[in-house]
């Protein structure tokens, strides 16, 4: 259900692009179908960062087929330091392992996001400590802030008055979604204690009952139309 942007507006979410640079030759062919793309962030330090392999298409999917968002069934890898990284207006990481980027990375990945870019990190259980680190290098002065349940991201399409929702145990913790803010823009949005990622895989893979499934799929949906509507 609707809850927070008009029919109209949500209409054109798929046709929004971000041009900071020289288009990747992958996703020039979805550009120019307005095809929302997502890239996945690959990353040295040792964590797995490709993990949770069918996670990306079965949200890709969901979006296209649930959303006005004219997604593209297609995941997208890029590194930092990659021409195309500027052509990608969302990037998702995760992983369980550490990460680490170089001081060459982290100058380029600010200018990503103070150029529009925005980043979903999803904590696939242990990477919290490594990431948080590798934000303070990036942003050193824009913390990490719970959003309030009453965050647009909550409700911008699917609602979830409580917030996150709890798909695995992991430290028995309540679920968090954090956030960096730079010029009052959402650049970072983090979920903590949650693993959405792993909701969002065949459901084989983790045996999540159906209705975590779903709702994995729909939090994902609303980060992306949050994130393209800003």
């Amino acid at each position: 259900m609707l809850k927070r942007y008009s029919l109209k507006k949500l209409l054109i979410i798929g046709l929004l692009t971000l041009t900071i640079g020289g288009l990747a030759e992958r996703s020039i062919a979805d550009n120019r179908l307005g095809k929302f793309t997502i890239a996945r962030l690959k990353y040295g330090g040792g964590g797995d960062w490709y993990t949770d392999p069918s996670s990306l298409p079965n949200l890709l999917k969901f979006v296209k087929e649930n959303t006005p968002v004219n997604a593209s069934l297609d995941e997208y890898r890029v590194s930092v330091m990659d021409r195309e990284l500027f052509s990608y207006p969302y990037l998702y990481m995760t992983g369980h392992g550490n990460i680490r980027f170089s001081d060459e990375e982290v100058l380029r990945l600010r200018q990503y996001f103070m150029a529009g870019g925005f980043l979903h990190a999803d904590d696939c259980y242990g990477m919290d400590k490594s990431f948080r680190r590798e934000m303070r290098r990036i942003f050193p002065d824009n913390e990490l802030v719970e959003l309030p349940f009453s965050h647009p991201i909550y409700h911008c399409f699917f609602d979830f008055p409580n917030g996150l929702p709890k798909i695995h145990e992991h430290n028995g913790k309540p679920a968090q979604g954090l956030g960096i803010f730079y010029h009052n823009r959402l650049v970072v949005f983090y979920s903590y204690e949650t693993d959405l990622g792993d909701g969002w895989e065949d459901e084989e893979v983790h045996h999540d009952p159906p209705e975590k499934h779903e709702a994995a799929l729909k939090m994902g949906a609303n980060i992306i139309i949050y994130a393209l509507n800003q």
